[in-house]
């Protein structure tokens, strides 16, 4: 079992990354079928299979290792098409999903509108029951209250039910007993609860999880059901992985049960894919941006640790799982063009997607999108896209940008194409400024990765913008996110709960010890139903720590000879710098308590790396990989000019040229623009440095 195929489900696109034993790797690229994503997965190993002359059950039998990121989640979420939910909650409780955190999202904007919750009203209904924050029973369960509950639920057609109680984090004995009555009356139902998805403090925070987790999970089980049947059934014996938000694998019985775990997990494949080139550099510090057909991801990485935040959102609801810190931008080769009611030109963030596309597909779409700019602009080749595989039609790009903006702007369509390719540029910086500057990190002092298919034809002027001096891209930047999923490690997160003042005279170390030893014994009961032996596992500390009277807490990585028992000092010590860093002070000195909120584990399985080849010196002259030259858009005063374009594909280690050039592959274009100098390194990637 020689193969390893890393699989990302786009909104658009669905990337494959092949590698065999010997580190030589194939690129796929097939339009995602949204409707059943898994179409798409099976059309792409049916073509690798026959570039290599092989029936697809054939081929199969020799791939090892599959690793599959996911937006079928996401999508469900974002579109509303989620599994109809019942929810089960405290009496007096049941309308917290809807009052949210009762903070106003945007502060000057009475009519802003809460997002819809998941589950209606009716079908949020109240249990008698109460723990205290203590753990204690204030009231006992009634469960005649839940068989109530669940015959409105069978009578509603629900398919997943969420049970999240107040304090079930402290003792989840209410929760276990309302669970056992769902699954013994509604057998077939998806069983989500709060005290094993998220047994943490906050109310909302945990009820919305434990909701996104149920209305997701009947969904992502079908499908992962029926891609394991179809993979099964066209001949895959190897193991299958599911990429997760945190940026780890697992396998699919076990993401199953926390399907809200992968609701943001194709993104997340990025940073691990970036702290492998950016080390063959030197570089433990960096920035990954990945533009695809339909979003824009970036995320910053410093000193090789990638940023994960437990407060993330989902079309606006709260997200309390680990969840890499990715900031996406509805910004893609796809992103429609508009004009708004005050006659400005807008970018997204709504898409053409895969079906019809963009207007340049000549797939019935009529929408101008940023694709249509590009060949316009000659960044594109029209004959050339996707290898040749797929001509872009020229006419249909100019007639969309002529008819829906450079008419009502009263500009010719170039002018207006330009606009376009410039506010997709100045969008893209300020997604990279929200993760940098407004986290307090300079951009300048970070190297720029830049991934995804439509991305190395912006990524030199987004450098500019943001006046970021060196850039890198993966050769296989168009897949860059598969390429990630088969650097990742299996990865599992745990959280307890233990509210106190981190004193000696306060604090209970053992209570301390035997909650972080339960999360021990957790990590090795899953890695352990994995495979993982116990020489590739590792474990990872952090914990939630705040001044007295904040609101928000700040994770604080820990030393494992720090944790059991505590050393306060030494966390305290950690804590201050880290707020510190973040907000630009610190009240060490002022004697200002500390609060203890969450203790955290992540429980590690690494897996195997692939390596990346090294390429022989080939010299400093590219001319051998020159294919001609193309007009293209270079500045509004010089407008069109000749521009080499080179063939990247025949581009070797040393290989050397100053912009402006265009270097074509099968999968991306790469737009040198005058001011930057492209080299090809060792490993097939090229790097961009600005003059």
């Amino acid at each position: 079992m020689g193969y390893k195929i890393g699989v990302d489900v786009g909104g658009t696109f669905t990337d494959f990354l092949l590698m065999d034993e010997r580190g030589g790797t194939g690129v796929y690229k097939v339009l995602s079928t949204p409707d059943d994503p898994s179409r798409a997965v099976m059309t792409g190993l049916a073509r690798m299979a026959e570039d290599r002359g092989s029936e697809l059950s054939s081929f199969l039998g020799e791939v090892g290792i599959v690793v599959h990121g996911t937006t079928v989640t996401t999508n469900a979420v974002l579109t509303g098409n989620t599994a109809p939910t019942g929810l089960l909650t405290t009496y007096g409780f049941r309308d917290a999903l809807e009052m949210r955190r009762g903070v106003r999202e945007v502060l000057y904007d009475n009519k802003y509108r809460p997002p819809a919750p998941l589950v209606p009203r009716r079908l949020r209904l109240a249990v008698r029951e109460r723990i205290d924050a203590e753990g204690r029973a204030v009231r006992e369960i009634d469960l005649s209250d839940v068989e109530r509950a669940l015959a409105r639920f069978a009578e509603a057609g629900v398919e997943a039910v969420a049970v999240c109680f107040m304090h079930a984090y402290a003792d989840g004995s209410h929760e276990r007993a309302a669970a056992a009555m769902v699954r013994e009356r509604m057998p077939d139902a998806y069983l989500s609860v709060s005290s094993q998805v998220l047994p943490q403090v906050r109310f909302y925070d945990r009820v919305s999880t434990t909701v996104l987790n149920a209305a997701v999970g009947p969904i992502f089980k079908r499908y992962i059901g029926n891609l394991t049947t179809e993979l099964e059934a066209a001949g895959f014996r190897g193991t299958l992985l599911i990429m997760q938000s945190n940026g780890g694998v697992t396998a699919p019985q076990v993401v199953a049960e926390l399907a809200a775990s992968t609701l943001l997990s194709g993104p997340a494949a990025a940073p691990v894919a970036g702290l492998a080139y950016a080390d063959l550099h030197g570089e433990r510090s960096f920035i990954t941006i990945d533009m695809g057909g339909t979003s824009f991801d970036a995320a910053l990485v410093k000193d090789g640790a990638p940023g994960v935040t437990a407060d993330a959102s989902v079309n606006r609801m709260a997200l309390g799982l680990p969840t890499m810190e990715i900031n996406t931008v509805g910004a893609g080769g796809g992103s429609i063009a508009w004009i708004d009611e005050g006659g400005l030109l807008r970018m997204g963030p709504q898409s053409a997607g895969a079906d019809p596309g963009p207007a340049c597909y000549g797939a019935g779409g009529e929408e101008p999108t940023c694709s249509d700019a590009n060949l316009l602009l000659g960044y594109l080749s029209a004959d050339y896209f996707a290898g040749g595989a797929m001509k872009l039609d020229a006419a249909a790009a100019k007639r969309a940008i002529e008819d829906r903006i450079a008419r009502p702007l009263g500009m010719g369509a170039v002018e207006a194409a330009h606009g376009m390719f410039q506010i997709m540029n100045v969008n893209m910086a300020s997604g990279i400024r929200e993760i940098s500057v407004q986290k307090g990190y300079d951009p300048r002092d970070f190297l720029l990765i830049c991934a995804g298919g439509a991305g190395p034809i912006h990524a030199a002027m987004i450098a500019r913008e943001l006046e970021i001096p060196r850039l890198l891209v993966p050769r296989e930047s168009s897949i860059f996110c598969a390429a990630g999923m088969l650097r990742s490690d299996l990865k599992h997160d745990f959280v307890r709960s233990y509210h106190t003042i981190l004193a000696e005279d306060q604090i209970d170390r053992e209570r301390a010890s035997r909650l972080i030893g339960e999360m021990e014994e957790q990590g090795d009961r899953v890695l352990g139903e994995e495979g993982i032996p116990p020489e590739r596992r590792r474990r990872l500390y952090s914990i939630d720590l705040r001044y007295l009277g904040q609101y928000h807490e700040v994770n604080v990585p820990v030393d494992a000879a720090l944790v059991k028992p505590l050393d306060l000092e030494a966390v305290a010590r950690a804590f201050h710098a880290a707020h510190d860093r973040l907000y630009g002070y610190a009240l060490d000195r002022e004697g200002t308590s500390i609060e203890l909120i969450n203790l955290r584990l992540t429980a590690i399985g690494t897996s195997e790396k692939p390596e990346i080849r090294r390429e022989p010196y080939r010299g400093s002259d590219p001319s051998p990989a020159r294919k001609g030259t193309r007009e293209a858009f270079l500045t509004s005063e010089m407008g069109f000019a000749p521009v080499a374009v080179y063939d990247g594909a025949s581009l070797g280690h040393g290989n050397r040229l100053e912009g402006p050039a265009i270097v074509e592959q099968i999968n991306t274009t790469v737009f040198v623009p005058a001011g930057f100098e492209l080299e090809c390194d060792e490993y097939g990637s090229y790097v961009l440095n600005a003059l």
